[in-house]
């Protein structure tokens, strides 16, 4: 079969629905997705009119455990379709289907279990809540994003503690940097061989680095399309996380084809996804331009740009901007995903022309976010 034959098969299949003579055994595995996903609302419309002439519900788009669940079922239009069409999905769900348990039904909302994927379901669709489900939207968001505090804490704000100097003694006993061979050595002249024991007389502990973290910039540039979502999320916890550590002077800023400076809200991750607008149009160009004009000292800055670098504008102006902020001594950090799975997706000719220039192109995990950032800041 034909490529275009093939294509053209696969997109009647979807039109048509399961109530064409075809199985979906000809769809990809990104097709079969997308064709769950309409039936999932689409199939309503079949069962309805079967029960109106009298036959049997037998078409799909149920609850029971085998099929989609809203969240899910949100996450994967989101995820599947352009935006038109997500749009025009949104819209049949809420006024054609009455697909609405997300953001009428509070019950539902409350039997759901906090969760990231919950957080990204309600994210894409608080625009369409009305003023009582939002506020019990929010206080979902504050238990998720409050789980994602306690988990990455540490992770994120250990690397700036201080490491331990093996090389010079301290006088704060605390136990954590306690030296057990330098004090066996220092206290082997008080041995006791009638009793077999060693005797502790001074004890040695490891003193610990001193951070140097006074002055440096951190700008944190956030990439708002729909398919940067959960790097968002993770980027406003990290971001408070960051914004704690009073050494460090956090921006937060995210972007489509405008700029949005969070910097004054930053410390809270809750008001900062809320003023979040994800959308399709992306320009990383203009986010660029103005995280350059915050930039005081560049040797002391660290931009960190998440993005999948998808730009929406002439791809030279991008690569150009960048270039200037390295050879003024900007540490420049782009990355493709920041979250827990670290699986990058993203445009890999402007990543390595980025690359070439001088960045730090790739993925990272929160944690390692936070390393990387301590090693320039020490470095």
């Amino acid at each position: 079969m034909a490529d275009d034959e093939k294509v053209n098969r696969s997109r009647w299949r979807l039109i048509l629905g399961n109530s064409g003579n075809d199985q979906n055994g000809d769809l990809s595995e990104r097709e079969k997705r997308m064709d769950q996903a309409l039936e999932y609302l689409y199939g309503r419309e079949y069962r309805r009119r079967n029960v109106r002439q009298g036959g049997q519900n037998v078409r799909g788009g149920s609850l029971d455990p085998s099929s989609l669940t809203v969240p899910a079922w949100i996450n994967s239009v989101h995820e599947l379709f352009p935006k038109a069409t997500v749009e025009r999905i949104e819209k049949d769900a809420m006024e054609r289907y009455e697909l609405n348990e997300v953001v009428t039904n509070p019950e539902c909302l409350a039997r759901a279990t906090p969760s990231v994927g919950l957080l990204k379901a309600i994210l894409q669709t608080k625009h369409l809540m009305n003023k009582d489900m939002l506020t019990m939207a929010r206080g979902v968001m504050a238990k998720v994003i409050q789980q994602l505090m306690e988990k990455l804490a540490r992770p994120v704000s250990t690397p700036f503690t201080g490491a331990v100097n093996r090389n010079r003694r301290s006088y704060l006993r605390v136990a954590k940097n306690f030296d057990a061979a330098r004090t066996i050595r220092l206290n082997l002249k008080h041995y006791d061989s009638t009793r077999k024991k060693l005797l502790i007389q001074e004890p040695v502990f490891y003193s610990r680095l001193r951070r140097r973290i006074d002055q440096w910039q951190l700008i944190i540039l956030v990439d708002q399309s729909g398919s940067m979502m959960g790097s968002v999320i993770y980027s406003a916890v990290c971001a408070s996380i960051f914004w704690g550590l009073q050494a460090l002077r956090t921006h937060l800023i995210v972007f489509d084809t405008s700029v949005v400076d969070l910097t004054d809200q930053c410390q809270d991750a809750l008001e900062t996804l809320m003023k979040v607008q994800l959308c399709g149009g992306t320009d990383i160009a203009n986010a660029v331009s103005y995280a350059a004009s915050l930039v005081e000292q560049p040797r002391r800055t660290i931009i960190v740009l998440i993005t999948d670098l998808f730009e929406g504008r002439e791809e030279n102006t991008l690569i150009q901007q960048v270039k200037q902020l390295y050879e003024s001594g900007v540490h420049m950090l782009v990355l493709a995903a920041l979250d827990e799975t670290d699986r990058p997706a993203f445009n890999h000719m402007i990543g390595q022309a980025l690359a070439n220039m001088g960045a730090h192109v790739g993925a990272m995990t929160p944690g390692e976010l936070a390393r990387w950032v301590c090693e320039k800041v020490n470095g």
